[in-house]
């Protein structure tokens, strides 16, 4: 715990100041972190010009680190809430989590569900509806599914004080949505998805995704490899109804792809405890 600790207040100082410095100026070497941060969280970061397609298709390079960020924060949010009731530190951190990504994958998980059901097994139907920016009953009862399932797996990790394992919980989702552009063709042609995915580094985002998945084996062991393989089989289902529905993805269910994979993760993360 204390090793993760120390990992979780590292990588928020570092992201902080690497923030702070972004608003003054961004080179060529950390413009795709910064382009990757700017997307995925609410972090005051400032890009000096539009980013072109190379260096947004690098980004995705970092969105594994960005999930580093975001599980650090939580953790050290969940260290600095101390003794506080589970109940209230798990609301605490749910409402941090949503906020510091700007809600962004929720979005794209209401959309997709919505989809899903409106759309009643036709392709062309499903991708209508998910540009559609009103929310439907599927929506929001899934919203608040996932949401409720998410807050009692961080009261019951915070009840046996295993608040560490919160650092992992994003990286996966994270890293799932680089799999996911490695593996599975975009279907819109317009759209930063789609500027993404003809701009990645497929041999680079190949192996940031293995380093992740290493790395994560190596700091956790034998827990690592369960929750490898819950939040892999999650990818796999997931992947596979994607791909029948609308024959590849879209930002809406890369962004469902995050949330799911997430919620699988922390709650079998949970169910150790």
């Amino acid at each position: 715990m204390g090793n993760c600790m120390a990992c979780a207040l590292t990588v928020t100082a570092w992201l902080a100041l690497l923030a702070k410095m972004a608003r003054g100026r961004d080179t060529f070497m950390f413009r795709p972190l910064l382009i990757a941060l700017q997307f995925l969280t609410v972090l005051p970061v400032r890009i000096n010009s539009v980013p072109d397609a190379e260096a947004s298709g690098r980004s995705l390079l970092y969105y594994p680190l960005v999930g580093l960020f975001i599980g650090a924060l939580l953790a050290t949010v969940a260290w600095m809430l101390g003794d506080a009731p589970p109940l209230l530190g798990a609301a605490v951190l749910l409402a941090v989590w949503v906020a510091v990504t700007g809600a962004l994958h929720l979005d794209g998980l209401a959309d997709s569900a919505d989809a899903w059901v409106g759309g009643l097994g036709d392709r062309d139907k499903t991708l209508a509806i998910m540009k559609d920016p009103r929310c439907g009953p599927m929506a929001i009862v899934t919203l608040v599914v996932i949401l409720l399932i998410k807050f009692a797996a961080l009261a019951q990790l915070l009840a046996n004080d295993a608040w560490g394992l919160i650092v992992l919980v994003p990286v996966l989702g994270r890293t799932a949505l680089v799999l996911l552009f490695l593996t599975t063709p975009y279907v819109r042609s317009q759209g930063l998805g789609s500027l993404l995915a003809s701009n990645l580094p497929r041999s680079a985002c190949t192996l940031s995704a293995a380093t992740t998945l290493f790395a994560a084996i190596a700091f956790y062991g034998p827990k690592a490899w369960w929750l490898l393989t819950v939040v892999g089989g999650a990818f796999y289902v997931l992947r596979k109804l994607i791909l029948r529905r609308i024959g590849g993805t879209t930002g809406d269910t890369a962004g469902a792809l995050v949330e799911l994979t997430e919620t699988a993760a922390i709650l079998s993360v949970a169910l150790m405890y």
